[in-house]
């Protein structure tokens, strides 16, 4: 198959070379014109149509001045099923067109934008890509599969001056910014710990040998990821808990809950993480932990700490998930939205709580498809406004970035078994040498991500 380098050889004939160009994809008024148009509608390519995908899809559609011009996935079957969601929620005649590889799509000058939710190894290499080929990128968490590939993301961003969110959508709720202003002004005092947490009751999980079916493109879908045998039972849904291609529930959901735990906080990188658990409830292929905490500490006497049951839906402080502030003069817990403020004896001293019907599209932390419903519409907005005034979106790469490193750390210190001492400069880890080697990954001759 085509590998990476080839492939950027033909974007940067495709674009006459703009694609590697930094002064190129500087955003005057002129070029801008000429990217997104003179009435600011901003094309956009869904790539990656189950799951997420096939939900974030009429977002988009349903999004002002936005037009998707293209949907794309290595499972063919899922095309026209995305093209009709599409009409149906647009109420037009016009078809997206259908792509079976995301390559098309970067070759396509007419699109400004991707958004990406495909499996989780893809995300940075795509993302990466994205940039070089001139699009704006919306990737859904985590922004990538390991550290370097973040690092390598951030750069990408800013390399090629591109707007990428990641899709932490909480970052664009009015009550969780309302919150978070809350918080940092002291309305509960100096916070010195957060705890977050996330359960499910998901089930044993079931992989067999079997035949690659002909609607999927099996190579493309490995991407990155070396070559392994097709397993019945891994698409669409349980790569997630394969280190070759998922990264646990710390990622997949705990992603969502650190971000806002961090942005309480107001704190950026570790100084040392430490995580126990393991594959506790079934005997199965499943390699990720399906019961976890993750303890951070953070400069400044803060800490932050995870918890994760993926396989036991018992609630936690009575929810599926959520975030509890402590702080010298109280505390606060919140969903992402709705929050109530206590005293330091655990009296109410107030509760925040949505009002209009939309913001009653509550969090449900058990849709894999649509877990924030009502959000999502606003965090596209938010991303689709930060294209056309060339401004950072709420969950910018860099903020993505921290998020999801201070998981993949906790992941690291669960594999080698033990704690982990951190630059909080850079978040890299100090003398540990077996760590180090999870910094990055091996990936498949010609599809290493480079910036």
């Amino acid at each position: 198959m085509e590998k990476r380098r080839d492939f950027m050889k033909k974007v940067a004939i495709a674009t006459g070379g703009l694609a590697f160009s930094n002064q190129s994809f500087g955003f005057t008024a002129k070029s801008y014109n000429r990217i997104i148009g003179a009435n600011d509608r901003i094309n956009v390519s869904i790539i990656g149509l189950n799951g997420r995908g096939g939900s974030m899809c009429t977002t988009f559609a349903k999004q002002d001045k936005c037009l998707v011009t293209s949907v794309c996935d290595v499972d063919s079957r899922t095309i026209p099923n995305t093209q009709k969601k599409i009409q149906n929620a647009t109420g037009t005649t016009d078809v997206p067109k259908g792509e079976k590889d995301f390559r098309n799509v970067l070759r396509d000058k007419d699109v400004d934008a991707i958004y990406i939710a495909t499996p989780d190894h893809w995300h940075a290499t795509m993302t990466i890509l994205g940039c070089q080929a001139g699009k704006h990128v919306y990737v859904e968490k985590p922004l990538s599969h390991n550290p370097r590939e973040g690092e390598l993301a951030v750069e990408a961003a800013l390399k090629y001056k591109r707007v990428v969110q990641m899709g932490a959508q909480r970052r664009s709720s009015p009550l969780a910014i309302q919150c978070m202003d809350e918080l940092h002004n002291g309305v509960i005092g100096r916070i010195y710990f957060a705890k977050c947490w996330y359960t499910n009751a998901r089930k044993a999980m079931q992989l067999k040998p079997a035949p690659i079916p002909e609607w999927l493109n099996y190579d493309l879908w490995q991407g990155p990821a070396p070559r392994q045998p097709y397993q019945d039972g891994l698409i669409h849904y349980n790569w997630h808990w394969l280190w070759t291609y998922g990264t646990g529930e710390a990622l997949n959901n705990g992603t969502h809950e650190v971000d806002l735990a961090r942005w309480g906080l107001g704190v950026d990188l570790p100084t040392r993480v430490t995580s126990v658990g393991g594959r506790y409830q079934f005997k199965d292929a499943w390699q990720t932990p399906d019961t976890q905490i993750v303890c951070m500490d953070y400069p400044g006497r803060i800490s932050l700490m995870w918890e994760n049951r993926s396989s036991n839906g018992r609630k936690i402080e009575g929810a599926d998930r959520g975030v509890i502030f402590y702080g010298d003069n109280g505390s606060l817990d919140t969903d992402g939205e709705d929050y109530t403020v206590y005293d330091l004896n655990g009296k109410v001293v107030r509760q925040v709580k949505k009002q209009s019907a939309a913001e009653n599209a509550a969090l449900q932390g058990r849709n894999t498809a649509s877990p924030s419903l009502g959000l999502d519409s606003l965090h596209v907005a938010n991303f689709l406004q930060a294209v056309r005034d060339n401004k950072k979106p709420n969950s910018d790469v860099v903020q993505g970035h921290k998020s999801v490193l201070a998981m993949q750390l906790g992941n690291i210190a669960w594999r080698v078994g033990r704690d982990l001492h951190i630059n909080p400069s850079n978040g890299h880890i100090i003398n540990d040498p077996e760590a180090q080697k999870l910094w990055s990954r091996a990936y498949e001759p010609g599809w290493e991500p480079k910036v």
